[in-house]
């Protein structure tokens, strides 16, 4: 997938170490390339610490020029976007091949 970063997650996505480490290895990955996909099929929890990771990640990628968009949400992780409305936010996709597609027809 040409000039778009996939990143699997896996794990827990919580406020701490986990969420640190996600997030300065994703801002590393946003100065080679602003175009980000993040599967999150093996995540298997994120708490309110693991959200805001994920919407700094957004705001960071933004300020880039570029985009984080998620695929292949696990059941939990995307009644959880749901229910904190930032479904509204991200634009997710059923797997990285479409999110990864979208980036050539978005202008970002």
């Amino acid at each position: 997938m040409e000039g778009v970063l996939v990143v699997d997650c896996s794990g827990r996505v919580v406020f701490g170490e986990e969420s640190a480490a996600l997030r300065d290895m994703i801002k590393k990955l946003l100065a080679q390339n602003p175009n980000i996909v993040m599967s999150l099929r093996e995540v298997n929890y994120i708490d309110s610490g693991g959200l805001g990771t994920l919407v700094s990640l957004f705001t960071s990628a933004r300020n880039a020029g570029g985009a984080v968009k998620l695929a292949r949400l696990s059941k939990r992780v995307g009644e959880l976007l749901q229910i904190t409305k930032l479904l509204t936010v991200f634009e997710v996709f059923d797997d990285e091949e479409a999110a990864a597609r979208s980036f050539k027809k978005d202008p970002a």
